[in-house]
């Protein structure tokens, strides 16, 4: 199910996972100010919740690989 995730180097991963958490850098990375509207409750507008999915999918790649290998390594 998840074997595309073996064919992505962990360093692409990680550099891409970087980028997207930190940007965009000035004012405030995008991720900062989603998690913020999340927690004060206006996180409501779709482009929002698609603006922080999308930041923040690298990084759920990033963890699902390392699940992956550390599990289910002989």
């Amino acid at each position: 199910m998840l074997k595309f995730l073996d064919k992505i180097p962990y360093s692409l991963l990680i550099v891409f996972t970087i980028m997207m958490l930190a940007a965009p850098i000035v004012p405030m990375p995008h991720v900062v100010e989603k998690i913020l509207m999340l927690s004060n409750g206006t996180l409501t507008r779709p482009i929002d919740i698609f603006d922080l999915c999308f930041h923040l999918f690298p990084l759920i790649l990033l963890i699902l690989k390392f699940i992956k290998d550390r599990r289910w390594t002989p």
